[in-house]
């Protein structure tokens, strides 16, 4: 066997190594490793390794060190995330139990975004009982190759009428559904550039930023603003106005008839995210774009199944020219498995049944309501809230934390707090999400152990902030 030896020259020339010239092209195996053998000692390996820098520790150490410094900052800035190992047994939902390393801890759920405790209603799980007996669990594909149920078919149209829309696609997640829809947006609509409301989720602005299109922020709700961005714009050019209806964090909710006025008038598509809106707001749950009767004067609705609708998923719903693009060009949802049939059975029938049962949603905004007012009275300060969200302001995250802590520990009241990048820093909440089923005895043990806290931390009650901060609570 004849064998060709491919020898760093370089590095051996720098070694001055004299058997060198000794190896040819037509030696034999035997005969290589022979004279390797022979001269192996003049290998200088300190002077070949010269030539690469060493790094000074051990290679994984040295890329976890860089890991460990950025969780150690965030550790130190109070905003380290932990997770809870919960129990939310099936029926008693606000309640649940918190698995810890001690033992079972019976808690209180305030914290949930199963903002109508649709997760645990009978008619749901009962239709996730029936898909799994009638089909399995996984898609088996992706939407294109075999992943398409019946389920899936059913719940689109299910969800295209809830907005009156021509058409609906339905996704893994919410974000899935804004990065995907924004992709397209971007793809097909040439030199578009995108408004985007200072608040914006994450996933629109990370949809936006893929595109590579321009974007111009807008001050938080201000239509007046918006307008002034507009009209640095040809008419001609293509845009597209993108905000939500509730801002889950601070509860606001925008001006939507004033940004479909100033969209009608400068030629742009809205894009509204009503991912907490959605199941409840409006006569049959369809987000406030149905409250407000404007349902049909918003060009594209993206949602979520896994909120208010106790499931998982997201979606978007529009005429059908767009969602057609969507389903064709989106890389998110093309190459994407196609969400699990079960769970699209489930999400079918918790949007029939929250079409028609809008006391439900009655109860929603009732319980909210009474929060907010037994906080008032009690000089809690809550962040001005025209929804269902009622956020307590800490200001500080190491407070926020610790105060979460408390109410979890000596109150058994899960609260998880709130704070940067998910908010301002500064800008820190503890962020209640009231459910129809939390009583008048939840409510009350609610305030009374968050009066007991603020004490007990020193927390700024309202009346002890200025007259210019108390406008945001106000």
């Amino acid at each position: 066997m004849r064998v060709g030896i491919n020898l760093h020259q370089k590095t051996l020339q720098h070694t001055k190594c004299p058997f060198l010239k000794t190896f040819n092209i037509n030696m034999t195996s035997e005969q290589a490793v022979s004279k390797y053998t022979k001269f192996c000692p003049y290998l200088h390996y300190k002077e070949m390794k010269s030539e690469t820098k060493k790094c000074p520790i051990e290679h994984s150490q040295f890329y976890n060190n860089q890991f460990k410094g950025v969780i150690q900052q965030i550790k130190d800035e109070g905003r380290y995330r932990e997770f809870k190992s919960l129990l939310r047994t099936n029926g008693e939902f606000p309640r649940a139990i918190n698995k810890t390393p001690t033992g079972d801890q019976p808690i209180t759920l305030w914290c949930s975004n199963d903002y109508l405790g649709m997760s645990q209603n009978p008619m749901v799980t009962q239709a996730t009982k029936n898909a799994i007996d009638l089909t399995g669990i996984g898609a088996g594909g992706t939407r294109n190759i075999g992943g398409t149920s019946i389920y899936h078919v059913e719940l689109e149209r299910e969800l295209a009428d809830l907005h009156r829309k021509d058409s609906a696609l339905v996704m893994n997640s919410g974000y899935v559904a804004n990065m995907a829809t924004l992709d397209t947006l971007g793809k097909v609509l040439k030199d578009v550039t995108f408004l985007s409301d200072a608040k914006n989720h994450a996933s629109l602005i990370e949809g936006m930023r893929a595109t590579k299109r321009d974007r111009l922020i807008f001050k938080h709700n201000d239509y007046q603003d918006l307008e002034q961005k507009l009209k640095q714009l040809d008419i001609q050019q293509n845009k597209v106005i993108v905000f939500e209806s509730v801002y889950s964090m601070n509860g606001t909710v925008a001006p939507i008839q004033q940004f479909i006025n100033l969209a009608k008038k400068y030629n742009a598509l809205t894009l509204i995210d009503e991912v907490h809106a959605v199941g409840m707001y409006g006569e049959r749950g369809a987000g406030v774009t149905e409250k407000l009767g404007l349902q049909k004067d918003i060009d594209i609705v993206t949602g979520t199944l896994g909120k208010a609708f106790g499931c998982s998923g997201g979606y978007v719903s529009a005429n059908s020219e767009i969602v057609d693009a969507v389903r064709s060009t989106a890389s998110n949802f093309i190459f994407s498995t196609s969400m699990s049939p079960i769970i699209a059975a489930a999400c079918l029938e918790s949007v029939k049944y929250l079409k028609s049962h809008p006391e439900i949603r009655e109860r929603h905004q009732y319980v909210a309501s009474l929060i907010k007012a037994k906080l008032k009275s009690k000089g809690i300060p809550a962040l001005n809230s025209a929804s269902h969200i009622v956020p307590v302001f800490i200001g500080d995250p190491l407070l926020c934390k610790e105060a979460s802590e408390k109410l979890l520990n000596e109150y058994n009241i899960y609260i998880q707090p709130i704070n940067y990048p998910t908010v301002p820093r500064g800008q820190e909440i503890l962020r209640i999400s009231p459910t129809p089923l939390h009583t008048e005895e939840m409510i009350d043990e609610l305030v009374n152990s968050i009066e007991c806290v603020f004490k007990s931390l020193n927390l700024k009650l309202e009346s002890q902030y200025t007259a210019e901060q108390r406008v945001i609570f106000q």
